[in-house]
């Protein structure tokens, strides 16, 4: 069995992290197969066509997923991930804590792909710079 390098690593945390972006992205929203996350657009929203606007949403984060798997401006991508998470996050802990699957543990969740985003792009990407 061979040693995983960080190259390697980095590669598998990267198809990871964009398989998030499109499960919740195409399974949970696109397709509907996750209710609860159009309840939770509907009621963060409180808009009449729900269903309209969560399939956007569900199209713009398998688009977040694609965007992570081209390695086009992958910083950028990181940053872009951080700040949207963390927004969507902090909308969900103060409005609909009771819809989200662990409550306002969900937050632990979210600073935990947060920090693995980060760790990432700007740690494990440093390091491979350094060791080539």
């Amino acid at each position: 069995m061979t040693d995983m390098t960080t190259a390697d690593i980095r590669k598998w945390l990267t198809y990871f992290i964009a398989m998030v972006w499109v499960a919740n992205g195409l399974l949970c929203k696109v397709l509907n197969l996750v209710p609860r996350h159009q309840e939770i657009v509907s009621r963060i929203l409180n808009i009449g066509d729900v269903r309209f606007c969560t399939l956007l949403i569900g199209i713009a984060e398998t688009a977040m997923g694609v965007w992570i798997l081209s390695g086009l401006l992958t910083r950028l991508n990181a940053i872009t991930q951080i700040a949207i998470i963390a927004a969507m996050n902090a909308l969900e802990f103060i409005l609909v804590p009771d819809l989200l699957l662990w409550g306002k543990f969900n937050a632990l969740f979210a600073g935990m792909f947060i920090f693995l985003i980060f760790y990432n792009e700007f740690i494990l990407a440093n390091k491979i710079v350094h060791e080539v």
